[in-house]
């Protein structure tokens, strides 16, 4: 039985203005922003919703968990203020944003409206992470013997499935992508093998948690 579900996506960034604006052209959703400056994209599900949230820190390492899109050409994304990293060793291409967050462009002859495909998580073991979140969400789980693995009919999520990939490095530094669960049973979670950074408080209404290799992630309540 799922521990919690999907609720939404986050991301970091530096100037939430110009990064909501780039992410909200490439996924497909609509931009709002907040007079505290962060940013909201909002899609026809509530769980398609993207928080693009001040930070005052750059990015510094490699994305550990990153976007994967839908797309027709990377020049179309060029024209939006992303740039090409690795367009020849893979069969997808890899890019970064406008602060230089990851992100994979999967071409298709035939782009949806909402252009999220997955998430892309890198692990230093991959079986166990996925396993995790795939046990926590009530996924299917399975593997590749390529090197990662995989979730996919995960209820409630508005993309594909999230892949889990083998790097040799560890996890340093906060991540810039996150997503946020409902899951009413904080104990239940903890008990899994969750670890709490930071209570709900005075100034947050959310648990902000880790999963087994430090990913963090925010627990809410269901209202």
């Amino acid at each position: 039985m799922a521990l919690a579900r999907f609720k939404d996506l986050c991301i970091d960034a530096v100037d939430p203005a110009r990064l909501g604006g780039f992410w909200a052209a490439v996924l497909g959703l609509r931009v709002e922003l907040s007079e505290d400056g962060d940013a909201v994209l909002r899609g026809d599900r509530p769980e398609q919703t993207v928080w693009v949230n001040r930070v005052p820190e750059p990015k510094t390492v490699k994305h550990r968990w990153h976007l994967d899109v839908h797309g027709s050409s990377p020049e179309d994304l060029e024209a939006l203020g992303a740039t090409v990293l690795d367009g020849r060793s893979f069969p997808w291409i890899v890019m970064a944003d406008p602060e230089g967050g990851e992100f994979c462009l999967f071409r298709r002859d035939s782009v949806p409206a909402y252009r999220l495909y997955e998430l892309s998580v890198d692990c230093t073991d991959h079986e166990l992470v996925g396993r995790w979140w795939g046990d926590v969400l009530g996924a299917r789980f399975s593997v590749d013997p390529s090197g990662f693995s995989f979730i996919e009919d995960v209820p409630g999520l508005p993309f594909e499935g999230i892949a889990f990939a083998a790097v040799p490095e560890p996890k340093t530094v906060k991540n810039r992508v996150h997503i946020d669960v409902v899951a009413d049973d904080l104990e239940a979670l903890l008990a899994a093998g969750a670890t709490l950074l930071r209570p709900r408080d005075a100034e947050i209404g959310w648990d902000v948690l880790a999963d087994p290799e430090g990913n963090e992630f925010c627990r809410f309540e269901s209202t």
